[in-house]
């Protein structure tokens, strides 16, 4: 049987290609290849638990405090063996990792063609978000057919120079994902809760993420107090923030949210639980981007962490406003979804922009005409 390596290291990229990977093990056309890099090596193994999900290679490249040349490099060295030593029709990246990007590049390296997952989202701003904005336009400038998720994904494209017959919009594989999770897993939130004041079936909360580079420092500072704000302000109101690894993401929660009374700070969630905790959430404030995608299927109001989105569609359809690291504009905004009933309403039922859970069957579909 032919096979399609799929190239992937961080969580995200794990829950994004999950719904491909299965729906091509389910329909016996391709042998998947999982090739995991595993520079986000805890999140990762989570994530691959929750879909049920074995790697044929795990190249365990993750070490503190590296920097993207050092990881660049090494994965380039050691996916270098496997995909020379391998029968592959064609090597599957997704979204705009370093992975992703190198990835696609050693597949170019050895003349495999190159699907890229979720293609096509641009700010216009190489440095926002950053590494991700290049990583995403380099892997499209190798990539040999585009999956783009949205229609101005595809135009972006097509802008750029890609010839139309190779880019094909299938939504985002995000949804398929979540909706599999929802459907299929049970989720332990009362456990992972047990120790905190909340109850998670009643009480109003904020889930809280932000993790980016671009928003180190005092841009995450900001947010931080807002929200330390809003739940000051609403004593029926409480905060939940799953904390990432990062240790530039620690410092700065644990100085601002620590001891407080209506804050609670969590480890970060595998993927399921982490499911069922949005939709449980009344309101979400992320910098996130799967989150942008994910959060309009269960009809929460997004306020979104960053000064410009490669996932525009959010915005300009009304499930997500963008924010930025203003903590005045952030307080506005979230008090004003908190405080005005027909707003909240209003924006939790606007239809997704992203997608239906339909992306993986095209995607597969899609692969099958090409490669079969």
């Amino acid at each position: 049987m032919k096979r399609i390596a799929f190239i992937f290291g961080t969580r995200p990229e794990t829950i994004k290609m999950a719904p491909v990977i299965h729906e091509m093990m389910k329909r016996k056309i391709f042998t998947p290849l999982v090739i995991v890099t595993g520079q986000h090596r805890e999140m990762l193994e989570q994530a691959l638990s929750n879909f049920e999900i074995q790697p044929d290679y795990s190249l365990d490249v993750m070490t503190s405090n590296q920097t993207l040349s050092s990881l660049s490099a090494k994965i380039l060295l050691e996916l270098e063996p496997v995909i020379k030593n391998e029968t592959i029709e064609c090597v599957c990246v997704q979204g705009d990792t370093t992975s992703t990007f190198i990835g696609a590049l050693v597949a170019y390296y050895h003349q495999l063609p190159v699907a890229h997952i979720e293609a096509g989202l641009r700010t216009g701003d190489k440095y926002k978000p950053f590494p991700e904005e290049v990583n995403r336009m380099m892997t499209g400038a190798i990539a040999d057919v585009h999956f783009a998720p949205t229609q101005e994904s595809k135009l972006n494209l097509i802008s750029e120079n890609h010839k139309e017959n190779t880019v094909f919009v299938t939504g985002n594989t995000s949804i398929d994902a979540l909706l599999w999770v929802l459907k299929n897993k049970s989720n332990t939130l009362e456990t992972v809760l047990n120790n905190h004041d909340i109850d998670i079936e009643n009480d109003k909360f904020i889930l809280l993420t932000t993790h980016r580079r671009e928003n180190f420092g005092l841009p995450m500072e900001n947010s931080l107090n807002s929200v330390r704000e809003l739940s000051e302000m609403y004593p029926d109101l409480k905060v939940i923030m799953p904390v990432h690894f990062n240790p530039n993401v620690r410092e700065k929660v644990d100085s601002i949210l620590k001891n407080h009374k209506r804050v609670i700070l969590i480890e970060p969630l595998d993927y399921v639980n982490f499911c069922h905790l949005m939709n449980k959430a009344h309101l979400i404030i992320t910098d996130s981007g799967g989150i942008q995608e994910e959060a309009p299927s269960l009809g929460k109001p997004l306020l979104v962490l960053r000064e410009k989105t490669e996932r525009p569609e959010g915005v300009a359809s009304g499930t997500a406003i963008l924010v930025g690291t203003d903590k005045e504009l952030i307080l506005r905004h979230a008090k004003n979804l908190l405080n005005n009933k027909d707003e909240y309403q209003k924006m939790s039922d606007i239809k997704n922009p992203y997608g239906d859970g339909n992306a993986s069957v095209l995607i597969n579909d899609q692969l099958e005409r090409m490669y079969n």
